[in-house]
């Protein structure tokens, strides 16, 4: 397991984004703790669509964000045999009052990423809900590459709630954890949504389940199988998915692999917003069309229908597009129209 740790420094003109954004996601989910916040979701988004680059370029986005002199840690386990590739970045806010952990999705370029993407294995894939009593059927593959890093996570976390710095252990920051968020992209997406799942109904470690004010993914695949078991809606609650309506990723696995669903509440961008969706987003029926699916972006002069998934809108790009506010200056440091 390779563990990477770097302090992040400042900027200067036209940045930060957000100005004492640390102060602002400790406010964030207090008074609404079930509502969706837009500057939450925009810092999360950014933080999940870096995620696939080095340390130092997560560091450097989340700077340029607001995030003053912030700890980052990146986790990572790979095990090419068994499909692993598990990637984590668990950011600390100067002060120590918040931490961020973002889980990066699938890497494009790596095989073994997508074959571990298609190991369902619902049989060999449970997940233990309120200490052994209940068990939810989750997929095998997200389930796997959640759990490679588990305990190194819960390490970092444990050490914040300690009041510790994530760059030394051994200093300390001004003030112990009080607000995690967690966050990912398509397979962190799905991680995101196991790790809240995992912590929600692990007795052993309260102290930071008690402290995850929300989980925000973005073109998140689906996770859990049907039937759910009693009482699982009181461990999703907060959970925000993010869907372009066009991406097809959150429609996947396919009935071919099981009948799986979403949980959480469902936002999709319609009419330049994002709005509450009343229903998650249908499981594709079969296979047939995820190869044209995927091959969509060889098309790209032919008209497309409403109705219709493309895979290039799957893009982390394409949801940071839709997820900056108006009248804001980017992580580029270029001005958005008002």
């Amino acid at each position: 397991m390779s563990i990477e740790r770097m302090l992040g420094g400042g900027c200067a003109d036209p940045f930060p984004v957000y100005p004492a954004l640390a102060d602002t996601l400790v406010a964030a989910q207090v008074r609404a703790p079930l509502e969706r916040d837009p500057t939450v979701a925009h810092v999360l988004g950014t933080c999940a669509g870096y995620a696939y680059a080095d340390a130092e370029t997560v560091s450097t986005m989340m700077t340029r964000l607001g995030l003053w002199g912030h700890g980052c840690v990146r986790i990572t386990e790979v095990v090419d045999a068994m499909f692993v590739y598990s990637t984590a970045y668990v950011l600390q806010s100067q002060c120590g009052r918040v931490v961020i952990l973002c889980y990066r999705g699938t890497e494009p370029g790596i095989l073994g990423n997508w074959l571990g993407d298609f190991d369902v294995a619902p049989e060999s894939g449970t997940l233990s809900l309120a200490d052994g009593t209940a068990e939810l059927r989750v997929h095998g593959g997200f389930h796997r590459n959640l759990r490679v890093t588990w305990w190194a996570v819960l390490n970092e976390l444990t050490a914040a709630l300690a009041g510790k710095s994530l760059v030394d252990h051994r200093t300390a920051v001004p003030h112990p954890l009080e607000a995690i968020y967690v966050c990912g992209h398509s397979l962190g997406g799905a991680m995101a949504m196991l790790f809240a799942l995992k912590l929600g109904s692990d007795v052993h470690h309260r102290a930071i389940g008690e402290r995850v004010r929300a989980v925000y993914t973005f073109g998140q695949p689906m996770t859990v199988l049907v039937p759910l078991p009693p009482g699982i809606e009181a461990l999703h609650r907060n959970v925000f998915r993010h869907v372009l309506v066009h991406d097809p990723i959150p429609a996947l696995p396919a009935t071919t692999w099981g009948p799986f669903t979403h949980l959480g509440q469902e936002y999709r961008f319609l009419d330049g917003e994002w709005q509450r969706s009343a229903a998650p987003v249908e499981q594709l029926p079969n296979m047939r069309n995820v190869p044209r699916i995927v091959f969509s972006f060889l098309e790209p002069g032919r008209r497309r229908e409403a109705s219709r998934y493309v895979f290039s809108e799957h893009a982390p790009q394409h949801y940071l597009s839709a997820l900056r506010p108006p009248g804001r200056v980017t992580e580029f440091g270029d001005w958005t129209k008002p």
